[in-house]
């Protein structure tokens, strides 16, 4: 569907210019391209296209404006040419050549030449795209003739088949046939009509300006002719909660500020282990701070890896921006004592909001990142694995399921990081530039400052200024300027930080500096997502430099600020504080630098400081504002005259402003600089600006209020509006408030829709996937206009990096989702329709967070009432909302427009209930925009006014008025007909209100009658408001009339009434020309929500129309229809009209019980009854003789008759109230409960055609045992003579390597088969618990998959989606027939299916819809609903619960269910109910364990018992406490005899035992017994998997499968069961196959149906009429929760209940849960060899390096216990020969992988505290020192469950062994009892790397405890079992005990060549000497005796 115009020419211009076209259809407008130099006749010839989601109404109108275009100034106006569209709908195609009119509407002589072209739905479906019909317009409609359909709907109006050019004559637009849908009911606020232009001088009176959604749809149908259904789309329901009228803006509904109130967290974390600590032999301690608070964890000696497994939890109640600030800092310190604190290894900081952000708020078993920030050269310093979750009040953390241990230990992959951040993090510096600010308020008192004046006669500001930056924990603050109001700071506050930042807001704050103490002047956030992108073309943080403005308490300097909260930060700021001038650059270091400084202390420093215009050109703004009204004055304020003020910025602020600037220097041509904090207050006359003009009239004149009735007061503004306006200075940087008008209007357009969706789906209207359709469309055209409206502006000069950036990433996003919404709008389909709905709320939330912007320009502007003086309340309005703009889309919302706006109390004085009044009711019209754009500031006012002008103004035209004179009124009768209200708010202590409702309209108000106790109330009542005056034309009246405010109340006898709630509504209008008759007429009564300041607080079903009185005065009003009776008085009905139709509804109540009953006025209930009252009709209860005795009704069913509505949303509640009949007759009311929807009680009989199938042939369903889905492997391990455990993990790769193993080396040993005795429930448990985790799995599994499917079908959506669906089906069925794979066949024999339970990680109720399948419960209520959120919670005001269920239907009822057999008249709908008498019940209470338990304890422990009470049995299982667990394995089952219903409520607590004082309740879980033991579920024993007689897996119940099916067929009068041959069992219709035969103890085979039978229970939801889900046997889990921490779980408890009528055989013994205990074990290490060792020392006398090694040993956790071999001393190679034996014997449980220790904590705990740990054996090698301390030289961590296998030889141990572990196969040491190799030791060097420091040769054994008694060895060599003495070689015994020897050892190896060299030396000396010696006498010998 679109309307083409092709816009042909203008002619007959006049003069020459640039010419300049805009066309405009349904608020979208299109701009030609610019026409240069015309002469008379501007060609334009463009083409513009509208796509139009749902049929032109022949009222639409099209608008062409031509303008005079200029570079300059603005565009001046030619003409205007307006045309209503009914000729082109009933033509299709039109050609027009008309004159323009000018503002006047007188016509010109220039003349427009159009041609008109509509298509409507003609098939061509699809996105459109421009230029798609461009080419051949006619092509496509020609040939058509009307569609066949359209016969078939004779009198609707056709509309698309009209072929082009000719019209149908058939078809007359009166024949419209409108029907009116039923109103969208539950919308907050029915505002606006479709607004006819009031131009249209042929509008048609008669004609209804509303369309319906089912008119909506009747067209789309025509005109879809043949379509598909699934393309059709809607525009909007006509604004059902919208408003498209031009003059008035949607008021918003709530109104307590929600930010700044404190609420509860709690952050809980858990610190697992750490990892990779950088340092040698440590002893680690973790610190964990979130805000001030700080917790440490106990200390692990010398390790490298520690492991705690520590909780900590902190409470906080603070507001959430406070909460989600806090830093949570995690550090490891390295030896912390009582003396030192420790050195720090490394710590990790996040923001709490960050957790938050997390799905389910939580990190779970991640691994944080460690760094050192004193050194940020250096690399990470280890890993910490931990738990981190932070809980709001109400939010419940579900605990992921664990996955197994192998997934965890990838560090890498499970990064302590949010997705998206890279695990790489490079450090970074924040640059936060502070320039200057200005505006700042007073900060002492004058009173010094007067003296100084006085003595001195200086004059100085006074305030002393700067700036404090905190950010990720660290403060930076800036230098004070001593007395400034305009501070120049220009430096820099540079912080250090990891990159991207885990903190996601950066504060500033401007501070006051004073001896005393300093004080907030005003604090910004910079939100750092909102200033980067992360995205591949995304950008760092940058920001500015730019303004941002301060908000906070008023200017005014009192030494005790109440607001000074608001300074902080906290809360909604009530007044300007100053403007701040900054910027914010990031850049990421390159750490390897050498230059770089390595610490992250915060520096600050001087900052080149920043050009004048770089934040935009000094621009003068103009802001103009109309009073239209004030009323719903606050009486409390007192009849003191009233003025308001309107402020922006320091502009307009005469109270507490500044001083009086002077305005020489402007005058004088100085630089306008100083003008953004002058302020010209006009008092004398030269403060008027060089046209004459006043800079500011910003405040009204006072008045006096006149009184509307006992709460308000309203100012009398009849005709005259007062007005204020305001010249101001300000940097223009109107461009970023443009662009996020135009998101925030496509984002508030999204949001009209989707409510209008959801209102659809909520009423169960037709078609709600075609208005979703038609959402989807707005959302991509909107989107797609933005991107061209803003792709002009590339180029604007004053724009910072922030602005280009975030325009690029803004234009991306929305086309991008304009993209997705049109690929979108193709798959939304019936079906698809709630899952699209989802993504499009992400589109909503997204467009809000890129709207936001982050540079502020124009503060905002704050309306103030003021009272003699006095600041009353306020309302502060976004200075974006009215911005104007000469494009459309770009214009503020609230732009020259009517707002309603409700005034507030300040700061905390607005929360509560305080905050709820209203303060004052304004209309108010704002205008702001450029001064020289000023001249059409008046256009959106109500049309009939002049304007009067400030008397000094010289007839100067351009001077704005001072008031509005309005000259026109029309007179209107307004009727409200209030019909009823439901789910009020309790106001009264009895839990019941007396509500009567106040209607409030312009300034009038009127009340209904009030009807007493009661929180549904049905007025019934007619207020009719006479005389009603309304200012301005009549036809606007009738589009835009004010909103009438109603709000309810509750009549106190003493006091005045008490605040319930308010909703506003707009009437439907009638001007006295009109006929008062459909469609319009009469109204429907529609439902209002009523808001209790943010809370919703029921509905209101009214209607109100607005009646013009003509000429003739009341009598042409329809009349209303007197009451003829005089005893009502004055009040009327509702007329029939508009009053529901009724029709005879019988409603039966059964009565089962009490319970609970609370005491009421300190008297116990003894003989209470039930009333059941519905529209005025009721029925009592049975009144109970004996509440104690017996609570139950001996009348089961009672049944009244009522007229209801037929609309069943019009349905009034049923209201349940409880009484107690007391002596003499007195009655007091107990609690009451109202059923606000009887929808789920109505009885719908169910289709005759449905029951044949019941009927119909046989339908098999086999049940042989089916193929269980593949996985994680459960091993069964036993010894001869062991506990039977479950060893539950290894992953599918690993079973891979185990197979390649066994064909490699056959060492693997097989395993045993296991013995069916050998298993016990934890078996069961265990194994269970892995196939809830592997179902998890794969529903994740299957979720990400359907995630990306989705994620492909958007993006390739254009390319046809078939091939896409193709794709996506492939891997599914792959996966499908994984899953259809039985497991390997060689595996399946070493395994064995065990039976399995269910796990459900939920309670039971939440599984089964809370057992109310056929009883329900309904909680009694009485006292008032606390006015705090927190104060009272809802449990509080339960006082009991009444049981019992209740079925509506019409009567009469059909035959075939009274006719049935077995029928019992007296139970009416509730046949086949058991009977109610007391009933004695064994109830067996199994509890398995309790997980994450709240600490109890200032050590972080708890030491948890369990206690249950039931009635009168109170159970404390003290004495079997399990000291210092958080998570304790209690394994108990309880038996308890109980009576029903007298003790049905279970209370099963967790207590925390203390030595000293009493038992602390951690928390508890409650338990209906009762419905769960009437259920058709039957919860009282779950039903097994598989029927065994003996063994772990026996058959609980007291009855046979056998005998529960025939029970449950003859209970359901169903025929069966039919046990037949070859295991079929026959029940109704259905046939179940399974097996036959079962074996008993002794192993015999015999013949049973009980497995039959069995199966039939499992299936017997699949029984037709009587199927339900039975409960199977299974295990669930409760949250505890502690009534001083509402809403707080405070652990989880694993449990189950049974339940055994006691008239029935007795049940066997209870199953033995009892935990498993750990295994004895011996693990023997002997420590052969070392070699390869580093060596350490050097020797004294000769430079030997050498080493003194020992090794080493302990297991983790018995650091204590740690055992040391003998030192081989001297060792020159690093070789060690020990023959050394370590025994270490630990306790271990198999099922869990861990090491169980018992030990004390400290010497002053009371008892040994147990401690699991994972098994792992650490060998450290040492040198030994005699004089200092041993030195550390290398150490290696085993895990026995999973090591590599030691090397065979020395040569082949390397270090990959210990860091590739991956590649290696890995060894259990309980598989294979003894391995012996080499493994490597490792350290770390200087540089952090892990390098090898030796090797060692060790064999372990491990026995159990039974093995070793038979083998005994001893320690070290000892006996027995000794082991020989090592080979020590000779050079180890030091060198002075055997000189020679050693002298030989260095003589031979060390130095020999040393002395070589030295010999060869000396000899060449001695030659030389001796030559030069018997040189002389030799030459003399030969010279003389020659």
């Amino acid at each position: 569907m679109a309307l083409l115009v092709r816009l042909k020419a203008v002619t007959g211009l006049r003069g020459k210019g640039d010419r300049l076209a805009k066309a405009a259809f349904r608020g979208l407008s299109f701009y030609t391209r610019v026409l240069e130099n015309c002469e008379d006749e501007a060609r334009f010839d463009e083409t513009f296209r509208w796509p139009v989601a749902s049929n032109i109404d022949g009222n639409e109108m099209l608008e062409i404006q031509v303008f005079s275009y200029s570079k300059v100034f603005t565009n001046r106006l030619i003409g205007t040419f307006r045309m209503v569209l009914q000729k082109v709908v009933e033509e299709g195609q039109l050609e027009v050549t008309d004159t323009l009119i000018d503002d006047n509407n007188s016509a010109i002589q220039t003349s427009v030449s159009i041609e008109i072209r509509y298509q409507a739905m003609d098939g061509t479906v699809g996105t459109w795209n421009d230029g798609e019909f461009l080419e051949t317009p006619n092509s496509r409609l020609e040939g058509e003739g009307p569609l066949e359909t359209e016969s078939l709907l004779p009198g609707h109006r056709q509309g698309s088949a009209v072929s082009s050019g000719k019209s149908n004559p058939s078809l007359k637009p009166a024949e419209r046939n409108f029907r009116r849908a039923g109103k969208g009911v539950f919308s907050a606020m029915k505002l606006g009509k479709i607004r006819p232009p009031k131009e249209d001088p042929h509008r048609k009176q008669d004609e209804p300006a509303i369309l319906e959604t089912e008119d909506l749809d009747q067209k789309a149908m025509r005109l879809g002719g043949g379509l598909d259904p699934d393309t059709i789309s809607l525009a909007s329901v006509t604004a059902v909660t919208t408003n498209v009228s031009n003059k008035r803006s949607k008021p918003d509904i709530k109104m307590e500020p929600s930010a700044g109130r404190p609420m509860d967290y709690q952050v809980s974390i858990t610190v697992i282990e750490a990892r990779q600590l950088v340092g040698l032999n440590m002893d680690p301690v973790v610190c964990v701070e979130v805000g001030e608070e700080k917790k440490y964890t106990s200390m692990k000696e010398s390790t490298n890896c520690p492991y705690y497994n520590e909780y900590f939890v902190f409470d906080f109640h603070v507001p959430p921006d406070v909460m989600f600030d806090k830093i949570i800092k995690l550090s490891v310190i390295h030896s912390k004592n009582l003396l030192r604190s420790g050195t720090l290894v490394g710590s990790f900081k996040m923001d709490v909001g960050t957790v938050y952000m997390q799905p389910e708020h939580q990190f779970y078993h991640k691994w944080a990142i460690l760094s050192d920030p004193e050194d940020i050269t250096a690399g990470l310093k280890g890993y910490l694995k931990c738990d981190i979750a932070v809980v709001g009040k109400g939010d419940n953390i579900k605990t992921p399921h664990k996955a197994n241990e192998t997934d965890e230990d990838d560090i890498e992959g499970n990064l302590l990081l949010p997705d998206g951040v890279p695990p790489e993090r490079q450090w970074a510096r924040f640059y936060i530039k502070i320039y200057r600010a200005e505006g700042l308020p007073r900060m002492n008192t004058s009173l010094m400052a007067n003296v100084k004046k006085a003595l001195i006669g200086e004059n100085k500001d006074l305030v002393d200024p700067y700036v404090q930056v905190l950010f990720a924990g660290q403060k930076g603050k800036t230098s004070v300027q001593k007395s400034s109001y305009e501070p120049l700071w220009n430096e820099q506050v540079i912080f250090t930080e990891m990159f991207p930042p885990l903190c996601k807001r950066l504060k500033v704050q401007i501070r006051d500096s004073d001896k005393v103490n300093d004080m907030a002047i005003g604090t910004h956030f910079i939100d750092l997502r909102k200033i980067s992108n992360e995205g591949d073309k995304g950008f760092l943080p940058t920001f500015g430099p730019a303004w941002v403005n301060m908000y906070g308490s008023t200017r005014n300097y009192t030494l005790m600020d109440e607001h000074q909260d608001l300074n902080e930060g906290l809360g909604e700021g009530v007044s300007f504080r100053a403007r701040l001038l900054l910027s914010l650059a990031v850049e990421i270091l390159d750490t390897s630098n050498p230059e770089i400084t390595s610490s992250t202390e915060v520096q600050v420093e001087q900052t080149t400081p920043v050009a004048d215009n770089c934040t935009g050109k000094m621009e003068e703004f103009f802001l103009f504002g109309a009073f239209l009204e004030a009323t719903m004055i606050d009486r409390k304020i007192g009849d003191k005259p009233i003025n308001f003020e309107v402020t922006i910025g320091n502009y307009g602020n005469q109270i507490d402003g500044m001083a009086k600037p002077s305005l020489k220097k402007k005058k004088e041509g100085g630089d306008g600089e100083q003008e953004d904090s002058e302020l010209l207050q006009h008092s004398s006359e030269d403060d008027a600006d060089d046209d004459g003009e006043l800079v500011f009239v910003s405040s009204t004149q006072p008045m006096k209020p006149l009184i509307t009735d006992r709460n308000y007061f309203h100012l009398p503004y009849f005709e005259k509006k007062p007005c204020i306006y305001i010249k101001s200075w300000w940097q223009d940087q109107r461009r970023r408030l443009y662009n996020a008008n135009i998101m925030d209007k496509i984002a508030d357009k999204l949001e009209e829709g989707l409510n209008d969706v959801q209102e659809m789906i909520k009423t169960e209207k037709p078609h709600p996937e075609r208005r979703l359709r038609g959402v989807l469309e707005e959302l991509s055209s909107g989107c797609f206009r933005f991107v061209t409206l803003t792709n002009k502006d590339q180029s604007l000069s004053a724009r910072t990096r922030l602005d280009r950036e975030r325009l690029k990433s803004c234009m991306r996003e929305l086309e991008n989702m304009g993209q997705q919404a049109k690929i979108l709008r193709s798959q939304v389909k019936k079906n698809t329709m709630r899952d699209k709905l989802k993504l499009v709320q992400n589109f909503l939330q997204k467009l809000r967070f890129l709207a936001d912007e982050p540079q502020h320009s124009i503060p905002d502007i704050f309306i103030w009432m003021m009272s003699n003086g006095k600041r009353i309340a306020y309302a502060r309005i976004p200075s974006k909302d009215i911005l104007y703009s000469i494009v459309d889309e770009e214009t503020g919302k609230d732009c020259a427009k009517v707002k309603t706006v409700f005034l507030r109390l300040p700061g905390k004085r607005g929360f509560g209930p305080a905050g709820w009044t209203v303060q004052a009711k304004m209309e108010i019209y704002l205008w702001l925009g450029l001064t020289k754009q000023r001249k059409d500031f008046l256009s959106g006012l109500p049309c009939g006014f002049e304007e009067k002008k400030a008397s000094q103004g010289l007839g100067l035209q351009a001077f704005p008025p001072i008031s509005l004179l309005y000259t026109k009124k029309q007179v209107f009768q307004l009727r409200a007909h209030m019909y009823q209200a439901r789910s009020l708010f309790a106001a009264d202590s009895s839990g019941l209100s007396d509500p009567f409702a106040r209607v409030f309209f312009i300034t009038q108000g009127q009340c209904t009658e009030v009807l007493n106790e009661t929180l549904c109330p049905t007025w019934d009542q007619l207020l009719v408001f006479n005389n009603v005056e309304l200012y301005g034309e009549a036809h606007e009246m009738r589009d835009d009339p004010p909103i009438i405010v109603i709000e309810i109340y509750d009549q106190d006898t003493v006091g005045k009434a008490d605040f319930m709630g308010r909703t506003f509504a707009k009437p439907v209008v009638k001007m006295s020309d009109e006929d008062y008759g459909p469609p319009r007429f009469p109204p429907q009564l529609e439902y209002y929500q009523i808001y209790r300041g943010n809370s919703t607080a029921g509905d209101l079903l009214a209607a109100f129309e607005l009646l013009q009185i003509g000429p003739a005065g009341k009598s042409d009003l329809p009349p209303i229809d007197g009451p003829t009776d005089t005893e009502q008085g004055p009040i009327l009905p509702v007329p029939l009209g508009i009053r529901p139709v009724l029709s005879k509804y019988r409603v039966e109540i059964l009565f089962w019980g009490l319970r609970d009953l609370k005491r009421v006025n300190l008297a116990q209930v003894d003989r209470p009854r039930v009333d059941i009252e519905c529209a005025g009709k009721g029925v009592q209860s049975a009144l109970i003789q004996n509440y104690k005795k017996n609570p139950n009704f001996s009348t089961l069913v009672k049944w009244f008759e009522v007229d209801l509505p037929e609309n069943e949303l019009l349905h009034p509640p049923l209201n349940i109230r409880v009484v107690d009949c007391r002596a003499f007759g007195r009655y007091t009311l107990v609690g009451s409960h109202a059923v606000s929807s009887l929808r789920r009680f109505i009885h719908r009989p169910p289709d005759k055609k449905s029951q044949h199938w019941n009927t119909a042939g046989e339908i098999v369903i086999n049940m042989e045992p089916e193929v269980p889905i593949k996985k994680m492997e459960t091993m069964v391990k036993l010894e001869a003579n062991s506990d039977a455990v479950v060893k539950v993990d290894v992953s599918e790769e690993e079973k891979e390597k185990k197979k390649k193993k066994k064909k490699g080396g056959g060492e693997e040993i097989e395993e045993e088969e296991p013995d069916e005795s050998m298993l016990d429930w934890w078996s069961k448990y265990f194994a269970s618990i892995e196939t809830m985790k592997e179902q998890l799995r794969q529903q994740e599994a299957a979720a990400a998959e359907a995630e990306e499917k989705e994620e492909l079908e958007i993006a390739e959506g254009f390319k046809g989606q078939a091939k896409t669906k193709e794709k996506v089906k492939a891997p599914k069925e792959d996966k499908k027939k994984k899953q259809q794979q039985p497991p390997e066949a060689p595996e399946k024999k070493s395994k064995q299916k065990i039976d399995e339970l269910k796990v459900y990680n939920k309670e039971l109720e939440m599984e089964f819809d809370s057992f109310e399948d056929w009883l329900h419960t309904f909680s009694l209520f009485r006292g008032k609903i606390g006015d705090n959120d927190d104060t009272t919670m809802e449990e509080e005001r339960i006082v009991g619960r009444f049981k019992g269920s209740m079925c509506v239907y019409k009567v009469p009822l059909p035959d075939d269910i009274t006719k049935e057999a077995g029928y019992d008249p007296n139970f009416g709908m509730f046949q086949g109910i058991p009977s109610n008498d007391p009933i004695n019940v064994l109830v067996r209470v199994y509890i398995v364990r309790a997980t994450d338990l709240h600490p109890a304890d200032i050590n972080g422990k708890a030491d948890p018992y369990i206690a249950i009470k039931l009635g009168k049995t109170d159970i404390k299982d003290k004495e079997n406490y399990i000291s210092k667990q958080l998570n304790p394995i209690f394994g108990k089952s309880f038996d308890i005899e109980a009576t029903f219903p007298m003790e049905s409520m279970l209370t099963v607590a967790v207590y925390d035992w203390d030595l000293v004082g009493s038992d602390d309740l951690i928390g508890e879980t409650k338990i209906d017994l009762e419905n769960r033991y009437y259920s058709k579920h039957r919860a009282t024993c779950g039903i097994s998997q598989t029927y065994s007689t003996h063994g772990y897996n026996m058959w609980r119940d007291p009855g046979k499968p056998t005998q529960i099916l025939a029970k449950l067929c003859r209970e359901g009068k169903v025929d069966g069961p039919h046990y037949g041959p070859g295991g079929r069992v026959k029940v109704a219709n259905r046939v179940f196959t399974g097996p036959r035969e079962m074996e008993d103890e002794n192993g015999q085979k015999k013949q049973t149906d009980e497995h039959l039978a069995l199966a039939v229970l499992r299936q017997w939801e699949e029984i037709p009429r009587v199927g339900c889900k039975l409960v199977p046997e299974h295990v669930e889990t409760r949250p505890l929760l502690n009534p001083d921490k509402p809403g707080i779980e405070q652990g989880r408890l694993e449990m189950w209940v049974d339940m055994f009528p006691m008239d029935m055989p007795a049940p066997g013994p209870a199953i033995d849960i009892s935990p498993r205990k750990p295994k004895r074990y011996e693990l023997r290490v002997i420590v052969w060899n070392t070699d390869e060792v580093i060596l350490e020392d050097d020797d004294f006398f000769t430079g030997e390096k050498s080493s003194d090694i020992f090794v080493r040993g302990w297991l983790k956790g018995q650091q204590e216990d740690k055992q040391d071999t003998d030192v081989h001393y001297h060792s020159l190679t690093g070789e060690g020969n020990f023959n050394w034996r370590y025994v270490f014997p630990f306790d271990y449980l198999m099922a869990e992988e861990k090491i169980v220790i018992s030990k004390k904590e400290s010497m002053f705990s009371w008892d040994e505290t147990e401690y699991k740990i994972p098994a792992r054996l650490t060998l450290q090698v040492w040198d030994a020192d005699h004089f200092s301390a041993d030195d550390f030289l290398g150490a290696i961590e085993l895990d026995l469950n999973r090591f590599p296998r030691g090397a065979k030889t020395a040569k082949q141990c390397s270090m990959d062994m210990v860091t590739t572990e991956g590649d290696l196969p890995l060894v259990s040491i309980f598989k294979q009892k003894r391995v012996k190799g080499w493994w490597p030791f490792v350290a770390r060097n200087e540089n952090d790397e892990l390098e090898l420091t030796g090797k060692v040769e060790a064999e372990l054994h491990l026995l159990t405890a039974e093995e070793a008694e038979k083998s005994p060895v001893g320690l070290a060599r000892n006996e027995p079992d000794p082991l020989e003495k090592p080979n020590r070689p000779d050079t180890s015994f030091i060198w002075f005990l055997n000189p020679l020897k050693s002298i030989k050892y260095l003589i031979c190896t060390r130095y020999k060549w040393l002395i070589i060299k030295i010999v060869l030396a000396l000899l060449l000396l001695i030659m030389v000497g001796l030559f030069l010696y018997s040189m002389p006498g030799y030459m003399v010998k030969k010279l003389l005796g020659a």
